[in-house]
């Protein structure tokens, strides 16, 4: 089972649906890409609740006043059965810059830009406009 495909669809979904918040099960993984879309304005946050087994993370969705989400679009790149890995030269702006690629890199989780400034390069796990 893909846990970040699931993750962005839950997003995905709960967008399509209007919803303020959405739960999603938690890992260091989904922590960190989390900690991305809040950092670049997607999200308005998050917060993780531990159960003493693999924890739930509710994200807090971001909307402007036309109740138009941030997140227009979000989508799984590399996937289990397709792995997508990048050099740092060959990392590109998405949508001219407008939006975000989250890259697993050996310095952590990183957007595409930070891991261009670091010259490093990853599994892009996902894109978001």
């Amino acid at each position: 089972m893909d846990t970040i495909g699931n993750f962005c669809t839950c997003i995905r979904n709960a967008i399509s649906a209007g919803k303020q918040k959405v739960d999603v099960p938690s890992s260091n993984m989904r922590k960190n890409i989390a900690k991305k879309l809040k950092q670049y304005g997607y999200i308005r946050g998050f917060h993780v609740v531990e159960d003493g087994k693999q924890g739930m993370m509710r994200i807090y969705l971001k909307y402007d006043g036309k109740q138009s989400s941030y997140i227009k679009y979000i989508q799984r790149v590399s996937r289990p059965s397709y792995r997508r890995y990048l050099k740092a030269s060959e990392i590109r702006d998405v949508r001219s810059g407008y939006g975000l690629t989250i890259i697993s890199t050996n310095q952590g989780v990183l957007s595409g830009r930070e891991a261009r400034k670091r010259k490093v390069g990853g599994e892009v796990l996902c894109e978001i406009w």
